[in-house]
């Protein structure tokens, strides 16, 4: 099985195109608008974890812990 790596600094765009079912695991950490196809090819294009995370005030330690929980590697 390939290994699932989530690199805090690439855009959240990219991340979702490698990973098709991650889009519903970041609405479910908070960032709502990201199922939004609009907001993904977008605001998504620019947009990096980290910097999603400051803007909706959710930790990053959470962030790391979820996707740690759904079978992904967290770098930065």
């Amino acid at each position: 099985m390939e290994k699932k790596i989530i690199d805090l600094n690439k855009s959240v765009y990219e991340l979702c195109m490698e990973y098709p079912e991650l889009p519903g695991i970041l609405h479910d950490i908070g960032f709502v608008d990201i199922v939004k196809p609009v907001m993904l090819a977008f605001a998504g294009r620019f947009m990096t974890l980290k910097k999603g995370a400051v803007m909706k005030k959710i930790s990053l330690d959470y962030i790391r812990d979820t996707l740690s929980k759904n079978g992904y590697d967290v770098t930065d």
